[in-house]
């Protein structure tokens, strides 16, 4: 658990987030800090709320929603070293576990360590189960968690009755053939719409939205990907779920052409029962990305939640 930090602890901590001394005392400062799994853009005043992307994606994908919030809000966006940072020790072993850690460890130190309340986190597919998993195992630095579009254990998404057991080989099978594409390299030039049959297609239902996926996607470290991608497969967190203290919202895409929203209602909301405060938005006419696909819809939700 992440409580209230040691000396030692608090030591090692301001080596793993460089930052002006005097700067501590408000927070850790603003503008980009370096940590050794990821790296965190502090902009704005107000609320705390941290940020988090999905598989290989940059923070670039919470501009938008930057914009808006940033004059009322004290944002601190992350990025996991990989996606769109050199990838330094994410390259190797882990990542997925020890950069919730390091998250979780800003969250204190910065936040409410400083005597600030606990955040609301924001987090897309990946980045959503990466505030799961703080929210259960360091309830106390989540005030709030919105999770878009991403389950407690997304093995039970491709084989119904999956356990982490038999999603292995499944896992390590497609992160292999993520890590081959590392080798191969991917095509120079500009990226034009791969088409709604690609695996893109899933991520988004309009060509721009395809098209900045996967350029994201091909600028990402492709070990990353795979390493991350495998631990995802194989992270179940339903088990944690009653632990959660803070209130949870999801936020989940439905397009008719993927999935009926019956369909889709099963898919998504059942996984997060025993969550002691949950509730759940479908949105309509999206994929994957529904900050791209249905945008005004993502901003109200949003705004709706960070009032609550």
């Amino acid at each position: 658990m992440y409580g209230r930090l040691t000396a030692a602890a608090l030591a090692a901590a301001a080596l793993t987030f460089a930052q002006p001394a005097a700067a501590a005392s408000e927070g850790c400062g603003s503008g980009i800090l370096d940590g050794k799994r990821v790296t965190i853009l502090v902009e704005g005043d107000g609320p705390d709320v941290v940020l988090i992307p999905g598989l290989s994606t940059p923070r670039a994908v919470w501009d938008a929603t930057a914009e808006r919030l940033k004059n009322r809000y004290r944002l601190h966006r992350v990025q996991i070293r990989g996606f769109g940072d050199d990838a330094g020790i994410n390259a190797e072993g882990p990542v997925l576990d020890p950069m919730m850690k390091e998250v979780a460890d800003y969250i204190d130190d910065c936040i409410t360590d400083t005597g600030r309340p606990a955040p609301a986190v924001i987090g897309h597919s990946m980045g959503g189960l990466t505030g799961l998993m703080i929210a259960a195992r360091a309830p106390g630095e989540v005030g709030k968690l919105m999770i878009v579009d991403a389950v407690p254990f997304i093995g039970t998404i491709f084989f119904p009755g999956a356990t982490v057991d038999m999603m292995k080989p499944h896992a390590e099978a497609m992160a292999a053939a993520m890590r081959g594409q590392m080798d191969r390299g991917w095509p120079e030039g500009p990226i034009t719409d791969p088409g709604e049959a690609s695996p893109m297609g899933r991520m988004s239902n309009s060509a721009a939205g395809r098209i900045q996926v996967s350029e994201w996607t091909r600028t990402a470290d492709s070990r990353v990907t795979a390493q991350v991608f495998y631990e995802v497969m194989t992270t179940d967190m339903r088990g944690g779920l009653p632990a959660v203290q803070a209130p949870v919202t999801l936020l989940y895409a439905q397009d008719d052409t993927v999935m009926p929203a019956a369909m889709a209602k099963a898919a998504f909301e059942p996984q997060y029962a025993g969550t002691p405060r949950f509730e759940a938005r479908m949105v309509s006419g999206s994929r994957h990305f529904i900050m791209i696909d249905q945008p005004e819809a993502f901003a109200a939700a949003v705004e709706a939640f960070l009032a609550e």
